[in-house]
C-alpha cells in the first residue's frame, strides 16, 4: 500500500458529523405517506419558522425528486423556495427551504454545526412523510456557497448541486461524485465573477467533478433563462458542456 494511504486504526478514526458538514438523513420509503400538498410550514420548539416546503399535487404514492434550496445572506425560506418554484409542478420537484439559524449559513460565521443539524431534522421529517427517489441541493449567493459545501460533503445523498452565483466551496470532507451546475453574471459586483466562479469552476473540474457552467450578462441575480437551463440540466442528466472560464 502506498505511503499516506493507510487507514487509521478504528479507535483513532475521526467520526464525521455535523461539525464536518455531514448529514445523517437517507432516502427511504416512508412507512405511511402523507397526502398534504402545496405550501407547508415547519416551526421550531418556540414557534419560530425553521423552513418551508412545497409539495406538488397529487401525493399519490409516486416518488418525488427533492430539492433542498438555500437562501442568500439575510434571506428567508421563501427566497430559497422561489428559485425553483415555477418548475416544481411540471417536474414533480418537492422543494424544501430551511431558514439559516443566523443571518447567513453557519460555515460562513463560525463553522458547520447548527444549520447542518437543522437541515438534517427538516429533511428527515420530509422524507419520512413523502416518497423521494432522488435529491439535489441548490442555492443563491451565500446559499450557493453553502450548497456547494454541503453538497460535496454529502454527494452520497445529493446527486446534483445547483450553485447560482456562488462565492466559494468549503467542504471539510467529500463523499460521492455529484454533478455540479454553476451560473454567474459577468457584472456581479457583490460576488465578482473573476474572484469567485472563474476560480471555483476550474478547481471543481480539476477535482474530477462534472460541471456545467452558465456565464450570463447580468449582475448578482438568477435570471429566468438560467433557471430554465438548470432545470433542463437536471431533467436531462447532462446539461450544456462545461466551458472553463479563464482563471
Amino acid at each position: 500500500m502506498p505511503r499516506g494511504t493507510e487507514s487509521a486504526p478504528p479507535h483513532t478514526q475521526i467520526e464525521e458529523n455535523a461539525q464536518h458538514g455531514r448529514l445523517t438523513v437517507r432516502l427511504e420509503q416512508p412507512v405511511s405517506a402523507a397526502d398534504r400538498t402545496g405550501l407547508l410550514s415547519f416551526e421550531g420548539p418556540t414557534g419560530d419558522l425553521v423552513g418551508l416546503a412545497y409539495v406538488p399535487a397529487p401525493a399519490d404514492g409516486r416518488p418525488y425528486r427533492l430539492a433542498l434550496l438555500l437562501h442568500g445572506a439575510g434571506g428567508s425560506p421563501r427566497h430559497g423556495l422561489d428559485l425553483l418554484l415555477p418548475a416544481a409542478d411540471e417536474q414533480r420537484l418537492l422543494l424544501v427551504a430551511p431558514q439559516s439559524t443566523l443571518s447567513t449559513w453557519d460555515v460562513i460565521v463560525d463553522g458547520f454545526g447548527k444549520d447542518v443539524r437543522r437541515i438534517d431534522r427538516l429533511l428527515e421529517e420530509v422524507v419520512n412523510s413523502y416518497p423521494v427517489e432522488y435529491a439535489v441541493v441548490g442555492g443563491f449567493s451565500d446559499g450557493a456557497s453553502y450548497a456547494l459545501s454541503i453538497g460535496l460533503s454529502n454527494g452520497d445523498l445529493f446527486g446534483a448541486i445547483l450553485a447560482f452565483s456562488p462565492g466559494f466551496a468549503a467542504p471539510l470532507v467529500v463523499h460521492g461524485r455529484p454533478r455540479v451546475f454553476v451560473s454567474h453574471g459577468v457584472g456581479d459586483t457583490v460576488l465578482p465573477i473573476t474572484a469567485c466562479s472563474h476560480r471555483l469552476v476550474p478547481r471543481l473540474e480539476a477535482m474530477g467533478y462534472e460541471v456545467a457552467y452558465d456565464e450570463f450578462d447580468g449582475g448578482h441575480e438568477v435570471p429566468e433563462h438560467v433557471v430554465d437551463h438548470a432545470v433542463d440540466w437536471l431533467r436531462d442528466g447532462t446539461g450544456a458542456p462545461a466551458v472553463p472560464p479563464v482563471p
